[in-house]
């Protein structure tokens, strides 16, 4: 007797047949590097809690660079970190910041081969951070915070940013930065939103890489959204869609799957999901030990992301997969 299941089976006796039938594929274009670079140093320094990754130099950025652009990674995404913190962060919108520096160099190298995104917030350059102005009880001011946020897109797109992506989670911000660009004449320059981002546990390590400790044990749970909650990551989808998003994101991507899967369902511009720190560091210390192929798990989450609906996936594992594509 034959079972009607066998006709799955069947399809799945050789890699070759496996291959031909398979629904999500995981290719070189939907990786997006996170690339962090740091003021005042020559040499690119390690960053323990995320092995591999490390902070680089105006110099050994080219580097990594050099080997994502051989290897087919269409784009990355750059986080600063400064010499110089204050309350208002105003190094994020510096002509002759960190990141402004970065984009000017590496578009006048790369030009149009690659993508170049710039994170747009102020807590790694706020001297408490937060990812905008505190006011007198110690909240973020949301109102006040959008002035530096349209500062910083200007900045950003005047040094040569292709992607502007403002991660602050502040009502409104994606209209004010629209309106800043357009006013300045970028009106070509597209904002990837952080839409839907969760106060999440898995952010550790990525303030350990820009140097972020919030003030008085402070979190961001007021603005960011709490992560027991599905339906409300539509609602903020569709307002910063409403505001002029050309692109959005979901973060962190493993553990939110479900909302990516729903936006993929409901809305008609590119989705992102950030396969954070927290999620790369885990995976990588279970290798490690290992507990578990780390090459093989690798493969199997980002796929999963994609398969949930990513467009494209920011991850810290670009390099390595990338690498692994080309084999």
């Amino acid at each position: 007797m034959t079972f009607p299941q066998r006709r799955l089976r069947r399809l799945r006796r050789t890699p070759a047949l496996r291959r031909l039938v398979a629904e999500t594929t995981l290719t070189v274009d939907d990786l997006v590097a996170p690339l962090f670079v740091r003021e005042g140093i020559t040499e690119p320094q390690p960053i323990e809690s995320l092995p591999g990754v490390v902070q680089h130099s105006q110099d050994s950025l080219f580097d990594e660079l050099d080997e994502l652009v051989r290897l087919g990674v269409p784009a990355v995404i750059l986080f600063g970190i400064p010499l110089k913190k204050d309350p208002e962060g105003s190094e994020a919108w510096n002509p002759e910041g960190v990141v402004q520096v970065a984009l000017r160099r590496v578009k006048e190298r790369y030009g149009d081969q690659l993508v170049v995104m710039a994170d747009l917030c102020v807590d790694e350059y706020t001297s408490h951070g937060h990812c905008g102005i505190v006011d007198d009880s110690g909240s973020v001011d949301n109102d006040a915070t959008l002035e530096l946020y349209r500062r910083a897109a200007v900045a950003q797109a005047r040094a040569g940013a292709d992607v502007v992506a403002p991660s602050g989670m502040m009502d409104g911000q994606v209209a004010a930065i629209r309106d800043a660009l357009d006013a300045e004449g970028f009106v070509d320059t597209p904002i990837l939103a952080y839409a839907a981002k969760y106060a999440s546990s898995f952010y550790g390590p990525f303030r350990d890489a820009v140097d972020v400790t919030i003030a008085d044990g402070g979190d961001r749970k007021g603005y960011q959204q709490d992560f027991r909650n599905r339906r409300e990551a539509a609602a903020e989808i569709d307002l910063d869609l409403a505001e002029g998003a050309d692109m959005i994101m979901v973060k962190p991507a493993l553990s939110y799957l479900d909302v990516i899967a729903d936006a993929q369902a409901t809305v008609d511009v590119p989705i992102a999901a950030y396969h954070v720190s927290g999620e790369y560091a885990m995976l990588k210390a279970a290798a490690a030990n290992g507990w578990i192929d780390g090459d093989l798990a690798a493969m199997e989450i980002l796929t999963s992301i994609k398969r949930a609906g990513a467009d494209f996936i920011l991850t810290y594992l670009a390099r390595e997969v990338a690498a692994r594509l080309s084999e």
